[in-house]
């Protein structure tokens, strides 16, 4: 468990890069069906129809692809213990099929925690751009890691 990151190998300004994956218009329609089933999500036409200018992933899709880059990208790389919450979320821009997104997280914040000296809390920011530069994605949530050595 050594060599995985743990709270005090973490510094404010810290960026991760947490790689990239290319979105198809199949995974869009699935994730679509199965739990944000509107029509701009599910149709070709509804979606260029709307207000997205074509058929768009799921806000919470665009979530969640990004979140599995921030897991093998960075937090199963470390003494990760989970998060209370997310402080912020923002969907910046549409993701359209064959857009590739590319994420990084940046260590914002750190604090060790009086209630439990085993534990810190860093305070993350997420964000994924497209093939193109343009920032998709945004959150910021806080994250707690294990310390190696809890705190007198």
């Amino acid at each position: 468990m050594s060599d995985l990151i743990h709270f005090e190998d973490l510094a404010p300004g810290q960026e991760y890069d947490l790689g990239a994956l290319t979105v198809t218009k199949d995974d869009i329609i699935e994730f679509a069906e199965e739990f944000d089933p509107q029509p701009f999500h599910l149709d070709e036409a509804a979606g260029k129809a709307s207000i997205l200018g074509g058929l768009a992933a799921s806000g919470w899709h665009t979530a969640s692809l990004v979140m599995r880059l921030l897991a093998t990208g960075f937090l199963n790389k470390t003494a990760g213990r989970g998060s209370p919450g997310i402080n912020e979320l923002q969907w910046k821009r549409p993701v359209f099929p064959g857009d590739t997104l590319t994420a990084k997280a940046e260590v914002l914040e750190t604090k060790a925690m009086r209630s439990k000296p085993d534990l810190g809390i860093a305070s993350v920011r997420v964000t994924a751009t497209n093939q193109h530069g343009v920032e998709v994605l945004k959150w910021e949530n806080p994250i707690l890691f294990a310390r190696r050595e809890a705190a007198p």
